[in-house]
């Protein structure tokens, strides 16, 4: 019986640390004096936790591609705000993302609205800009 427990005890605290090395804060991965405004296609979205992540390829004014992952809510806030898995965000939808990018200048950012160009609609993606500092300093006002 002491044996099962403790099998029980370990497997739970291995898949628990696991969840608390992918979970970050929004200051250990992006920049919130770097606002970002992203108008692409949708190429993969993955609704996965601790958040969901979606990828849209964006052209530069000379024409080239290159793909960009943004970072958002966990499902199931998600679900509470409005979003549908499946339908409301599909690959090849046409989108325009505001967020913030990653620290490290990759194509990389913290989505925080995305506006469908299907429609016009506007949803939340993700909280505001945050940068560790408990909330002292108010978030990256785009320009």
């Amino acid at each position: 019986m002491k044996w099962r427990l403790s099998a029980k005890l370990a497997v739970f605290l291995m898949l628990g640390s696991r969840a608390a090395v992918a979970h970050h804060s929004f200051g250990a991965e992006y920049d919130g004096s770097k606002p970002v405004t992203l108008t692409g296609v949708v190429t993969k979205v993955e609704w996965t936790n601790p958040h969901f992540y979606f990828f849209i390829d964006v052209k530069d004014p000379n024409g080239a591609v290159a793909n960009w992952k943004l970072e958002g809510y966990p499902p199931t806030v998600l679900n509470r705000i409005g979003w549908k898995k499946d339908e409301t965000m599909r690959p090849a939808d046409e989108v325009t993302v505001f967020g913030w990018r990653a620290r490290d200048g990759s194509n990389w950012a913290h989505s925080r609205e995305v506006t469908f160009q299907k429609n016009g609609k506007k949803l939340q993606s993700g909280p505001p800009a945050g940068n560790g500092d408990g909330g002292n300093k108010p978030p990256a006002i785009p320009k």
